[in-house]
């Protein structure tokens, strides 16, 4: 189809009014792309469309969502302006007070009866709760976590380094780094997670998914606000966009008032999120795909391997355990004993458990698996499935987004470099764990692994509260390249620049 000029309608400045259907756009330097239908049809003055250079998606945000939006983070830049008159006292008191809210016991019962209205709206549309209830281990770990923000020292003003010359001094100083913009799914529990940036003198404006929009209201008007405003801190230091729509993320990842964009998901949505980011001059950390591998090589202890499958599949996270891969030369020995393990957890979870099985593996699964039938839990509820499948040996990488039925991938290796070449070739470069007894081999598989986070046992053990005693904003992969200058966990305390101080002793230095 042609598109003439007079179809597609500018206003003065060069600004679309109206686009045709099929309009071709560039993207990725070389490559064209036409507006579909649906996109073209919906738009209205004032919109706008983002255009994805590495894939050549058409994004279209309404006017309505680009402002709302965009009035939020401006809200939040006031209120990074005001957090730096201040103190660390009322930072703190911030947070014993949202700590306080949300362990009072009415304030909770509103919070849990808008959260499961939001969960079982989410099973109605076949959407996964794992991680949408806020029960009583979740709240749990909100006040604790809000605690452990409370009792952290503040990075801001901190002097981290100086040098001294004759008359006069330089200093490294910690300061905020502005207004960080949070996507991420359906856990109520990240909502309290992300206030950790305020510790270090920055704001946020978040956007939490449909699934747990209605939870995050409730949490914000009940608990939030009246903490941030008791603690005399600005209101907009919390910003949270009260909007089920995609374009509503899309919109805050454009944004050049945002100092950093953190995505936590899975899957192709964060991937868009922080592709938005990147080219709108953004700096991102995308909690993006998952999934971790554990090697064990011929050394490795049975009981060891057996407790590191069973406490890596206690729930499906980015964290649990997703490839195992076992060498050839204790394949009879260990697959018995990753099986049992699997099994084990399935019954205490009380929906069974699902096998892929990776070329050459077959002959070390028992054959009646792949013949058998069980009720696995998906997201859309039970489906019948065989308990073990074939797998292409390509796709060791699959990240399989259970529910109640743990489910992993069985690979038997030649050896350990194998098995780290195979993580380094497919995995999203994420949590890798060695069971041996052969300490050279943990130091061999350390450096060669491209993994941020690697260990020898379960791998679980991924999380900023758990490791770190600091509760994360985001876990980060080496999927699209390793970190300059930081940990793989985002923590509140973690988002700071460096700014320098010159002190002059001596009036008359010059250079």
């Amino acid at each position: 189809m042609a598109i003439t000029l007079d179809q597609v309608e500018v206003q003065a400045g060069g600004v679309l009014t109206r686009v045709p259907r099929g309009m071709p756009v560039l993207y990725g330097g070389n490559r064209v792309t036409t507006v579909p239908d649906s996109v073209a049809d919906a738009f209205a003055p004032g919109d706008r469309l983002i255009v994805i250079q590495t894939t050549g998606d058409v994004l279209h945000i309404p006017a309505a969502e680009y402002a709302a939006v965009d009035a939020a983070v401006q809200r939040a830049r006031e209120a990074f302006a005001a957090l730096a008159r201040v103190s660390d006292e009322q930072i703190t008191d911030f947070y014993e007070r949202f700590a306080a809210r949300l362990a009072d016991e009415p304030t909770w019962a509103r919070i849990a009866a808008a959260n499961e209205e939001d969960v079982r709206a989410a099973r109605a549309r076949g959407r996964s709760t794992t991680r949408l209830v806020a029960d009583a281990k979740m709240r749990v770990k909100m006040i604790e976590g809000l605690r452990l923000w409370r009792d952290q020292s503040t990075r801001r003003d901190r002097v981290l380094e100086t040098i001294e010359h004759d008359g006069w001094r330089v200093e490294q100083v910690v300061a905020g780094l502005g207004v960080i913009g949070f996507v991420f799914e359906g856990r109520p529990n990240v909502f309290a997670d992300a206030t950790g940036v305020l510790r270090s003198g920055n704001t946020t404006v978040m956007r939490i998914g449909r699934d747990a929009l209605g939870t995050a209201r409730v949490i914000a008007q009940e608990a939030l606000r009246p903490a941030l405003r008791e603690a005399g801190l600005p209101l907009g230091a919390v910003e949270l966009i009260e909007s089920p729509s995609h374009a509503a993320g899309w919109a805050l990842f454009a944004n050049p008032g945002l100092a950093l964009a953190v995505a936590r998901g899975s899957g192709q949505a964060v991937a868009q999120l922080g592709a938005i980011a990147r080219q709108s001059g953004i700096p991102v950390s995308l909690h993006g795909t998952g999934g971790a591998w554990i090697v064990a090589d011929h050394t490795a202890d049975a009981t060891a391997l057996d407790l590191a499958v069973y406490h890596s599949l206690d729930s499906k996270k980015c964290n649990t355990l997703n490839t195992l891969c076992i060498v050839e030369r204790a394949a009879e020995r260990l697959v018995p004993v990753a099986l049992g393990a699997l099994q084990r957890r399935g019954a205490q979870l009380g929906h069974g458990y699902k096998l892929h099985v990776a070329p050459g593996a077959e002959r070390y699964v028992p054959g009646e698996l792949f013949a058998t039938r069980t009720r696995v839990l998906r997201a859309e509820g039970e489906v019948e499935e065989p308990v073990a499948e074939p797998l292409d040996a390509g796709r060791l990488g699959v990240e399989w987004e259970w529910e109640g039925t743990p489910e992993i991938t069985l690979a038997v290796v030649q050896d350990v470099d194998e098995a780290v070449a195979l993580f380094n070739a497919q995995s999203p470069h994420f949590v890798a764990s060695l069971v041996s007894q052969d300490e050279a081999a943990h130091a061999r598989f350390f450096r060669a692994i491209d993994a941020p986070f690697v260990g020898n046992g379960f791998t679980r053990w991924v999380d900023g509260q758990f490791a770190l005693r600091r509760p994360e904003l985001g876990l980060s992969n080496w999927q699209h390249g390793r970190l300059f200058a930081r940990s793989g966990i985002l923590t509140g305390d973690g988002v700071f620049t460096i700014r320098l101080r010159a002190v002059q002793a001596d009036p008359n230095v010059h250079v």
